[in-house]
């Protein structure tokens, strides 16, 4: 997969794309006359120059109505996008790119949690090295970049020598692709590992490679001083936090609020993200409540993982092959946002034994998501949840936005209204970047046969 240049008109220093449309809540400083239909989308015409957005101005009454700058000069070389959306580049704030794709030779054998977890394990005991995550995980990058994602967290497994070997692989890629993707990497293990002096030692390690402090917390009887511990180290190393947190249907896990309550008594200062928080949806309503108001409190981002939790949760045992599963695996999404809490989708694993499919496609994550959380009926703002939102979340400036002066990092659509959208893969969209259209060859999975001894 290359960067060439294959369409001839954004060739150029300067060109127009007409009759876009644009998911209104994804403007910055929109101009108040522009209109915005039922869905939320508004019609526009954009000049792009020199890689930035030159000019919006209202498409729907020929230009009456301008968003900046005066009339779109003519002639330019122009693209019609016949009402097609157009939106900023994704933002995906939770991946395993280390784990990306051994599915072909380390399956889950009956897709449940637990085997998911010990197959993993398995996997990088016999397999862990440079030249297996590598090509693994930049074989994501490449899908995430064709697809049209602009930036990326992933968490990577970090107990003891897998640390050095995953997050050397990581400092590596990151710098090969640091002007395509903007990476970011949290370490991941159990919670009391940090009680350790080897958990001390990747905290410092963290700091070292500027990476994320993060892991995954079990119900015990330890797990509030694990959870301080770790908020402790990120404190003194000014480091953000991205956390596994009850990532099960049990009312009992309530790490959540635990991780709010211990933030604000340590006054903590850097950014706070909880992932999951599955179990908040089988909560009595007071005590949810209280949790969603401790969160809102506590500054806490909360990502939300639909598509892989919806795979692994309520799944049937061995002994229950005729069980139907009801649970849907999903946070309190929408009593989250409702409060003020920042709330994000991302694609979580992708073809390892946590979930058995996906390709690194965030209008994926976000068809999925619409359809398993019902963000639809009124759409609103839920398309920040997978680009300004996990933007801000992860820091980034100007990232998941359009608007005038802004790097004309867009995914351009053929589907115009939301039903159009989310019924087809889109897989004809075109991606720009600042402003240039890119390769969207997707890397074919033969590239992984021989690392994954696939016939």
């Amino acid at each position: 997969m290359s960067d060439s240049v294959s369409l001839p008109w954004s060739q150029g220093n300067r060109y127009a794309l007409r009759q876009a449309r644009i998911p209104h809540c994804l403007l910055v400083d929109p101009d108040p006359q522009l209109r915005v239909d039922d869905e939320g989308l508004t019609l526009v015409d954009l000049e792009i120059e020199a890689g930035r957005i030159r000019q919006i101005r209202s498409a729907a009454d020929g230009g009456a109505a301008k968003a900046a700058g005066s009339e779109l000069d003519s002639p330019v070389p122009t693209y019609d996008c016949r009402g097609g959306q157009v939106w900023p580049c994704f933002v995906d704030s939770h991946t395993h790119l280390d784990k990306g794709h051994i599915w072909p030779r380390t399956p889950n054998p009956d897709g449940t949690f637990e085997q998911a977890l010990a197959a993993v394990i398995a996997d990088a005991e016999q397999y862990c090295s440079p030249e297996d995550v590598y090509p693994r995980l930049e074989f994501g990058l490449k899908c995430s970049y064709a697809l049209g994602t602009q930036a990326i967290r992933t968490h990577i497994d970090a107990l003891d020598e897998q640390a050095k070997i995953s997050f050397g692989v990581f400092q590596q890629l990151r710098e090969a692709w640091r002007d395509r993707l903007a990476l970011q990497a949290v370490c991941l293990v159990s919670l009391d590992y940090f009680m350790t002096s080897q958990g001390e030692k990747l905290a410092d390690m963290m700091a070292e490679v500027g990476g994320i402090l993060g892991g995954v917390g079990f119900q015990n009887p330890q797990l509030k001083d694990q959870v301080e511990r770790v908020l402790q180290l990120a404190q003194t190393r000014g480091l953000d936090v991205d956390l596994h947190v009850d990532e099960s249907n049990d009312p009992e896990d309530k790490m959540l609020p635990m991780v709010a309550q211990t933030a604000l008594d340590l006054r903590f200062e850097q950014r706070l993200s909880c992932d999951h928080c599955c179990s908040l949806a089988v909560q009595p309503k007071d005590q949810q409540q209280q949790t969603i108001e401790l969160v809102k409190a506590a500054g806490i981002n909360i990502i939300s993982l639909p598509m892989c939790n919806l795979y692994l949760q309520d799944r049937r045992s061995q002994e229950q092959v005729d069980k139907t599963p009801l649970w849907r695996g999903i946070t309190l999404v929408h009593e989250l946002k409702a409060a003020g809490v920042p709330v994000a989708f991302a694609s979580d694993n992708c073809r390892d034994p946590f979930f058995g499919f996906g390709d690194h496609d965030m209008l994926e994550v976000w068809r999925e998501s619409v359809r398993i959380a019902h963000l639809d009926q009124p759409y609103g703002d839920w398309p920040r949840s997978v680009t300004q939102t996990p933007a801000e979340l992860m820091g980034l400036e100007n990232v998941g936005r359009i608007g005038v002066g802004l790097p004309a990092d867009l995914v351009l659509f053929q589907g115009r209204g939301f039903s159009e959208l989310l019924s087809r893969s889109q897989h004809d969209r075109i991606v720009l970047r600042r402003g240039k259209s890119i390769d969207q060859t997707l890397p074919d999975y033969r590239e992984l046969d021989e690392l994954l001894r696939v016939n």
